[in-house]
């Protein structure tokens, strides 16, 4: 084939839209029960800078609450399967010899991050305490976040 002037505009015309938009991709969260929250800060400002979204798809507590506070809610969805969990933040290190430790510090951080409607549900159902408070699926989670279009 040869190569012709018109061929070589369209080309170049052509390649750099294909970089114009990143590449969308989901993060589908169906079994997380938490972690180091400064690990699960940084894996959602990831996915809010790529503008990537989050289907929460089953279980979602603890650390992995914070998706609401950095992810924008018009990027999140929740199935009929998502079940979210709260508690207050706690220290686990070697030096407590594995007894959980409740850090009023890491529980304020956490809750500065989350939005007002999080933050409402949490103070109406007692504030954090050290046992798991959850909302299933229903009315009470669709007032934070909309659920998924059914091709979810």
């Amino acid at each position: 084939m040869r190569i012709t002037p018109l061929i070589l505009l369209l080309l170049s015309l052509s390649f750099p839209l294909l970089g114009a938009a990143p590449a969308q991709a989901d993060l589908r969260i169906t079994r997380d029960h938490g972690g180091y929250v400064s690990e699960y800060k940084e894996k959602y400002q990831r996915i809010r800078d790529r503008h990537e979204r989050v289907i929460i798809d089953g279980i979602c507590n603890s650390a992995c609450t914070l998706v609401f506070g950095i992810v924008p809610l018009n990027k999140i969805c929740v199935t009929p399967r998502a079940s979210i969990g709260f508690h207050q933040a706690y220290y686990d290190k070697a030096f407590t010899f594995g007894i959980k430790v409740t850090s009023a510090e890491g529980t304020a951080d956490l809750m500065s991050y989350y939005p007002d409607t999080v933050k409402d549900w949490i103070r109406r159902n007692g504030g954090l305490t050290t046992e798991m408070k959850k909302i299933k699926n229903g009315v009470d989670l669709w007032k934070i976040v909309d659920p998924c279009p059914e091709e979810f």
